[in-house]
């Protein structure tokens, strides 16, 4: 869905952006490839194959898990695929898809779910998941952003369990508010909680974008995973929510400078230690329909 409008300053000479080191630390199994949702909506052996062509591809290093829904997994398996680890996602039957992703991953095939999402609408809920669905699992719960943060945090807090948010989606309402979005991002931070995001995330600098890849769809305002990541390590810092809302409103490409060990917004300099960081115990991962659209807009910000 991208426009190639970008021109990013990068500050030393232009390889490839898997050698640059901190955009390699940065995006390292970032991408969560979610081909099978819209608006790319692909159908099973597409998505599979496409995955599969990225994995053997020279970009699979920013490549994370396949994205699936539990009640499809039956689909995933006569789609064939290899030595992969999946993220089930779960609908309203948790107990049922938690019996179906079992027998998946008890059937001895090479891949494998190790990573099961699931959706809550309320904190009672959410503890209710929690101890429903086994810590041997990477687990994630998304809630929704127009709730107080406090007690979805507090019942995450200490259990294992990370959070996930929807950062937008076909149409522009499903686009969370600033102040919103930044209010539960500061608290699993504060809290120690890793999070995820999904949805919304194509392109690497917020602006106005087509909402999907209809050559006719309406355009909305959509945020870049850069705003995302660094508004997030601004506040994984301590430098406060003014400086993260400013990063994560940032439309201006040329705002964010690239070396090869630091990323600048304006006066603030991210280390590659503080996106380590980020990355270990923030930061977890973004959910794409697309693989190369958000790679291939960082690299036609400028040529590397």
């Amino acid at each position: 869905m991208g426009h190639g409008r970008f021109a990013l300053a990068v500050t030393t000479s232009e390889p490839p952006i898997s050698r640059v080191p901190v955009i390699r630390t940065l995006l390292a199994g970032v991408v969560d490839y979610a081909g099978l949702f819209p608006p790319a909506s692909h159908p099973m052996s597409a998505a599979v194959r496409e995955y599969r062509e990225i994995r053997e591809g020279v970009e699979a290093w920013a490549l994370g898990r396949f994205v699936v829904p539990a009640a499809r997994l039956h689909e995933f398996r006569d789609a064939g695929g290899g030595a992969w680890r999946l993220a089930a996602i779960a609908g309203n039957e948790l107990a049922k898809d938690l019996d179906g992703i079992t027998k998946f991953n008890d059937a001895g095939a090479p891949t494998v779910v190790d990573t099961v999402e699931f959706r809550v609408i309320t904190p009672e809920a959410l503890r209710e998941a929690i101890a429903l669905v086994p810590g041997s699992f990477h687990r994630f719960a998304e809630w929704p952003l127009g709730a107080d943060p406090a007690p979805f945090v507090a019942a995450v807090a200490g259990s294992g369990v990370s959070a996930k948010f929807r950062t937008g989606g076909i149409v522009e309402d499903a686009f969370p508010e600033a102040n919103m979005l930044l209010g539960h991002l500061a608290g699993v931070i504060a809290a120690g909680v890793p999070f995820k995001c999904t949805a919304g995330l194509h392109h690497p600098v917020r602006g106005r974008y087509r909402l999907t890849y209809d050559g006719g769809s309406a355009q909305g305002m959509m945020y870049g995973y850069l705003n995302v990541m660094l508004a997030a390590s601004a506040l994984q810092q301590g430098l406060g929510l003014d400086t993260a809302r400013a990063i994560l409103l940032e439309e201006d490409p040329g705002a964010f400078r690239i070396a090869d060990t630091t990323i600048r917004w304006g006066e603030v300099t991210f280390a590659e230690s503080d996106v380590k960081a980020l990355r270990s115990a923030g930061f977890q991962s973004f959910g794409s329909c697309s693989f190369r659209e958000p790679l291939d807009e960082l690299r036609a910000l400028r040529p590397w």
